[in-house]
């Protein structure tokens, strides 16, 4: 199952000396199912380096980079590293908030009293911003760290990068509930049932585009039959016109739609009001938007589903290509580190679809941080309700394979860091525990 991987990397503008010193390797943003399986690569990797002394694991991101609450990753049992590959969640604890003022000075304080030389930030565009603003003040101030940042995202919206690792899992499980929920609608269906499916996207539809993969006939009228992404302005009419559309052929009619979707003046149809830790509008409430469109004007029975959290935490549903290259990618980054390089964030470049092959490369953090990869408008039909089928040539090799998840008791059994988990024992204990 596994992809051909070119060795090439890049390696401009690195130094190459050893620098002896230890490593610290955090997580921040939303968790994906194989974001662990880079930290396990980092780990793995790092223990194959003798200049890398301890290996530490900054608990909850920037928050535990800044209080000191660290785990010896190096402890951790051989068995707990493995099953990270399959486990969900951020097994480190992940973070949401921006760099304060003051922050870098408190790092770089930290970082010398620990020696701290080897910097790995799993996140995504957030994450890629942090790591950038450490590598540069880490060259302003002369400390010597080698800084990488490893991709990660479900949104696929990191730039330079094919695509970003998590993608492939979350499409693999919505494109799969897609199917299922069809053939539940096929059921109950008569030619007046409406089914709207809302996916995370809140600047890009990458993972609304990737429902497109549920389709199996390849008729105009299998399910998905419309998708709507945040690069397109919504319009309620041509909506309700592509419903009855539908319907006129179709026993129902499966929408599939992007949180972030935008009316024409480029406001989001339906926002909480609410603000979250990074000053933005949470956004939720796009299907029920578009459910009251269809049952006040069409009067037609219509339900939604929100995936919510579970299309990031599917960990049964994940692709074997996903998970190792997200693996791979903090292999790469340990290496790229140890070669020299800094201020640079992994990249996976798409050699050929088929055989799909795929090599690593280094990119400048200057030139991801704060940019988004928008869905390409190329792969979306005049209609703007439907994705191509081109799309799918890119898409269709990121869900191969199924990740062979360990249960007890009938149920999937993850794992734990031991380390972590003391630490929490510890903080919860108050008075005479870690502050």
């Amino acid at each position: 199952m596994r992809g051909i991987i070119s060795e090439k990397m890049m390696d401009e503008g690195t130094d190459a000396r050893e620098l002896p010193g230890n490593l610290l390797v955090a997580q921040s943003g939303g968790p994906t199912v194989v974001i662990n399986s880079s930290l396990a690569g980092v780990v793995q990797e790092a223990l194959n380096h003798e200049c890398i002394g301890e290996v530490y694991g900054a608990l909850n991101g920037l928050h535990g980079i800044l209080s000191g609450q660290l785990v010896d990753l190096a402890e951790e049992s051989q068995h707990v590293i493995r099953g990270l590959r399959h486990t969900p969640g951020a097994a480190l604890g992940s973070f949401r908030r921006r760099m304060e003022a003051g922050d870098l000075e408190k790092m770089f304080v930290a970082f010398e009293r620990m020696d701290i030389r080897y910097l790995f930030y799993i996140g995504g565009n957030g994450s890629q911003a942090a790591i950038h603003a450490i590598h540069g003040h880490a060259q302003k101030i002369g400390y010597e760290i080698r800084a990488i940042g490893i991709p990660k995202t479900i949104d696929n919206d990191l730039v330079i990068t094919d695509h970003s690792p998590g993608y492939g899992s979350v499409v693999k499980y919505v494109a799969t509930t897609v199917r299922e929920i069809a053939i539940d609608d096929q059921s109950m269906g008569d030619y007046n049932l409406v089914s709207i499916i809302e996916v995370m996207g809140r600047d890009a539809g990458w993972i609304a585009a990737g429902s497109m993969l549920a389709r199996t006939s390849g008729t105009p009228f299998d399910a998905p039959h419309l998708i709507y992404i945040p690069e397109r302005p919504f319009i309620d009419q041509e909506f309700l016109s592509s419903v009855k559309k539908v319907l006129m052929q179709s026993r129902y009619c499966l929408v599939v739609v992007s949180e972030g979707i935008r009316n024409s003046e480029g406001n989001y149809v339906q926002v909480s009001g609410i603000k979250d830790p990074l000053g933005r509008t949470e956004l939720g409430g796009a299907a029920e938007y578009l459910q009251s469109l269809v049952e006040k004007n069409l009067k037609i029975k219509t339900r939604t589903t929100k995936l919510g959290i579970a299309q990031r935490a599917a960990a049964h549903c994940a692709s074997t290509r996903d998970n190792e290259e997200a693996y791979e990618c903090g292999v790469r980054a340990v290496k790229a580190a140890i070669g020299g390089a800094s201020g640079k964030m992994v990249t996976i470049v798409r050699e050929s679809d088929t055989p799909y092959q795929v090599s690593y490369g280094l990119s400048a953090l200057d030139e991801i941080a704060g940019k988004v990869k928008e869905f390409p408008q190329a792969w979306v039909d005049e209609s703007g309700s439907m994705i191509s089928n081109n799309f799918l040539r890119y898409v269709s090799p990121l869900i191969q394979g199924e990740v062979e998840v360990p249960h007890k008791g009938g149920l999937p059994e993850y794992v734990h860091l031991l380390g972590a988990e003391k630490f929490s024992k510890k903080v919860a204990a108050g008075p005479g525990g870690y502050r």
